[in-house]
């Protein structure tokens, strides 16, 4: 069975910074594209970032670009969120997602196969 384990997530003040990080054993890791949604109390799962399988190609939300950074690191099978100027609205459970054999899966949801269990996100002061 595959495993995304996802870690980083942490209380942070407003305006501040956390790295997320996705590891998974899967040696097929390269061939999946990747992305992070989350989800807060009462609402539904939020599309934040999305990164292609070779890591040249992303896509971000309007309140994720310029603030929120997806990459990967194939040798070591992890993708992070990089997200800098925290706000409080940004606090949410956070996702990472796998879709196999598909170069750049994008924002919707349904296209990924694999998911984590999540890491939680609280900016408060």
């Amino acid at each position: 069975q595959v495993q995304l384990v996802e870690s980083g997530g942490d209380l942070v003040l407003p305006g501040g910074s956390l790295r997320l990080a996705c590891v998974t054993s899967e040696r097929t890791f390269e061939d999946w594209s990747l992305g992070w949604f989350r989800q807060s109390p009462g609402k539904e799962r939020e599309f934040v970032a999305a990164i292609s399988r070779s890591g040249s190609d992303t896509y971000y939300p309007d309140f994720a670009r310029g603030r929120f950074t997806i990459s990967r690191d194939n040798a070591e099978n992890t993708v992070y969120l990089q997200m800098n100027d925290l706000k409080p609205e940004d606090t949410a459970v956070y996702y990472c997602a796998a879709a196999p054999r598909i170069y750049f899966a994008g924002s919707s949801g349904s296209i990924y196969s694999y998911w984590g269990q999540g890491t939680r996100v609280t900016v408060s002061s």
